[in-house]
């Protein structure tokens, strides 16, 4: 909307009052209770209060807070509260009204909503975090005692993504990570599949924009030959549905571009291989809701007279809907092309809860039914992790995430009662869920009437018992197999609670030795403490202290009193080198607004520091997050450590580019094959004498005639690692070569 700004004043408010009118014409069509005097005065009062402001992208800020209003009302199905609150959501952020004033205009209602969607300053977790983390925190804790404030968000994070590439690019990571890490996730908890689909897509475009314009342009290339299978696939079935006298809707529902990627960055397959590119989804009217059960198993029954059925692929979330409402009935089954085709049955009430979520419950429900009883069980998990949270800001987001579970399984308990835990969750975890004093004193389980340890993993189906022990008490070891957060949570207070007494011990000791040798404390003066010992913060310090695990001895004197001894004659130091002959400078502080050149030299000395965890190579997708010490550690966007930093760390990311002259990485190549003699030699001979890669590491494993190979090499750039596969894939019996990061 650039062109705005060559507008004049006039022009310009007739599409502020066109795009206005345009929200309140969807809500007059909507089933919402018709308040159109409140939605207009909030907008007025707003669009007073960001008179003369704009957006980077040059249009009249007012823009923002209606599309987010129409988000609200057309995508997810909101009313009037959710729609003032949309329409005032930055006002006390922005300008110099504050919530009273809110409160006073429109009510208490909206005020709290509008209160829970303004960022604030400072917080639990210091300015190192920056406020990322506490202004999440403080949506959850809104969100906690009304759904809406968290749904209004997903609108204001729909459109600031949708306006992203007006942004700078260390702004652009920050956002699309903290989209992916977290928004993504909470919109499919709260079944708000569309918007969860667009996010990703979008957080995809702006970290990958290359790879992303590849996947879309080959999606548009095969459309013709996708639509003709999809059109033989489907005919049979509509004819037979027809035959039935169904009123319903059939359409080809494609994979999003995000998927596309995650399935041929897991599987290690190119876009070619990816075989279920598109799912059918059959939507039939059903006005009786006692009768959709039935009429999705006869249209199950019609389809699978026509294809061959995979038997391991058939979700009835009918019977079982997921935790966050969503209902259907999925089957797979083989298509004329010899692919296999997932066909999603939903009636038109399934269709649109599972699009806008917990939101469409409450047109079709009146009181409190299966699905609101999950969500209020949820809500009732992300209150815990509030009442508790965690003393740094990784830990606490990394806690909520993990309550954000899109894989979910179905255990029974004895007397026959459901309970949905993510998948992987042990006995203790459902131990936990039943009640927190039987994960307090559990001490092992009974799986299918069979004796199982405390971290032995269940299955979706399992008929589970726990067994506790009045002696058992928490133990700290519990935390590496619990997964969910309920647990982990009520485990981390329970440690808490019971290590207070020597932790308390130990704070005396510390306070007196600090006092004795008359050194300050100061966050300096604990850090160092925390890292000559290897301590994590202050309160394992203590702990260890009380438990004489650790003693303060005179060595930590000296150090403590070295930083400022040695401060002193780097001052003096620096000032022989300012005014001497020769001059040294101070390393130039980084700023996260500009893009950041990434250069290499022959001997392998950089301005960077390369991250362990997914160990980037020049040419890939990076970012920069400076650190403490004013250097720059560089990871791949999409690595799951990135991630964390950029929904915890925003304004220390920095955008980066590469422009590196020498220098060697370490690259890992995955590859597998048909075995034959001498096909090892031919492979080593091609990586070490026709492209000079440097072998670090071998491992290779022969099972009856397949084989597989791990290679370690050190490479210059990512060029090199796709020649290498590119060419070992020619030899004859390698039948895949992949780069695993």
């Amino acid at each position: 909307m650039n062109e705005l700004t060559h507008r004049s004043p006039e022009e310009e408010d007739k599409i502020i009052e066109a795009a206005f009118a345009d929200v309140l014409d969807g809500y007059l069509k909507s089933n919402h209770r018709k308040k159109v005097e409140i939605i207009e005065r909030a907008y007025r009062f707003a669009k007073e209060a960001h008179s003369g402001v704009r957006r980077r992208s040059g249009e009249p800020y007012i823009l923002h807070p209606i599309a987010v209003a129409r988000i609200a009302s057309r995508e997810i199905g909101l009313g009037s509260t959710s729609i003032c609150a949309a329409l005032l959501h930055d006002v006390v952020e922005d300008t110099d009204y504050t919530v009273e004033d809110i409160a006073q205009h429109f009510g208490p209602k909206i005020a709290q909503l509008v209160e829970g969607l303004t960022k604030i300053s400072g917080g639990i977790f210091g300015d190192k975090a920056s406020a990322q983390a506490e202004n999440f925190r403080k949506l959850l804790l809104t969100m906690s005692e009304d759904i809406r404030v968290v749904l209004v968000k997903m609108a204001d994070r729909l459109h600031n993504m949708r306006t992203l590439g007006s942004m700078a690019p260390n702004k652009q990571y920050k956002i699309a990570g903290e989209t992916l890490y977290i928004y993504a996730p909470l919109a499919h908890r709260l079944g708000l599949f569309a918007i969860k689909t667009e996010l990703e897509d979008l957080a995809f475009k702006y970290e990958h924009p290359a790879v992303y314009d590849n996947i879309l342009k080959k999606i548009q290339e095969s459309e013709a030959r996708r639509s003709a299978v999809y059109t033989d696939f489907s005919a049979p079935i509509k004819a037979s549905l027809d035959n039935m006298g169904l009123k319903y809707e059939a359409k080809a529902r494609l994979k999003s571009v995000y998927s596309i990627w995650n399935k041929m960055e897991t599987k290690h397959v190119p876009f070619e291989e990816v075989y279920d590119l598109y799912a059918m989804r059959i939507i039939f009217d059903c006005p009786e809701p006692k009768e959709e059960k039935a009429l999705c198993w006869r249209i199950y029954s019609a389809i699978t007279d026509l294809y061959r059925l995979h038997p391991d692929r058939t979700r009835d979330w009918i019977s079982t809907p997921k935790a966050n409402g969503y209902q259907a009935l999925h089957l797979t089954v083989m298509g004329p092309d010899g692919n296999w085709v997932e066909v999603q049955i939903r009636s038109r009430r399934m269709d649109e809860i599972a699009e806008k979520g917990f939101a469409a419950h409450w047109k079709y429900k009146i009181g409190e039914g299966d699905e609101e009883s999950e969500l209020n069980a949820w809500l009732k998990t992300i209150k815990d992790i509030l009442d508790n949270p965690e003393p740094s800001a990784i830990d606490f987001l990394d806690t909520v995430k993990l309550n954000l579970f899109s894989s979910e399984i179905v255990v029974f308990t004895p007397k026959g009662e459901l309970k949905t835990l993510p998948a992987g969750a042990t006995v203790l975890d459902a131990a936990f869920a039943l009640h927190t004093e039987l994960g307090m004193h559990c001490i092992a389980g009974k799986v299918n009437h069979k004796l199982v340890p405390l971290s032995a993993r269940l299955s979706s189906g399992d008929q589970i018992e726990i067994l506790t022990s009045q002696t058992q008490v928490p133990q700290a070891e519990w935390a590496d197999f619990l997964v969910t957060a309920h647990a982990k949570t009520r485990l981390r207070a329970a440690l808490r609670k019971m290590r207070q007494p020597i932790t308390a011990r130990g704070s005396e000791i510390l306070r007196e030795w600090l006092a004795e040798h008359n050194i300050p404390d100061t966050n300096a003066v604990i850090s160092k403490i925390l890292g000559t010992f290897h301590i994590a913060n202050r309160e394992d310090l203590c702990f260890q202290l009380g438990n004489e695990e650790i003693i303060m001895g005179e060595f930590l004197v000296k150090a403590l009193r070295k930083p400022a001894e040695a401060s002193t004659a780097t001052g003096l130091l620096s000032k022989f080198l300012r005014f001497g002959k020769k001059t040294q400078e101070e390393p130039a502080k980084i700023n996260p607004k500009e893009i950041y050149v990434l250069k290499c030299d022959e001997s392998g000395k950089g301005n960077f520091v390369t991250a362990d965890c997914c160990s980037p190579v020049p040419g890939d997708d990076v970012l920069g997050f400076i650190r403490d010490d004013n250097t720059v550690e560089i990871h791949t966007l999409d690595c799951p450590h990135a991630q964390v930093l950029k929904a915890s760390y925003g304004p220390r990311i920095v955008a980066t580019r590469w422009e590196t002259t020498g220098g060697r990485f370490m690259a890992h190549i995955h590859i597998e094959g048909i075995d034959r003699r001498g096909i090892l030699q031919e492979l080593i001979h091609l990586i070490s004498t026709h492209l000079a890669i440097d072998i670090r590491k071998l491992n290779i494993e022969a099972a009856a005639e397949v084989f597989t190979c791990d290679l370690w090499i050190r490479i210059p750039s990512v060029e090199a690692v796709r020649q290498l596969c590119n060419q070992a894939v020619t030899i004859p019996g390698i039948k895949s070569v992949n780069r695993i990061q």
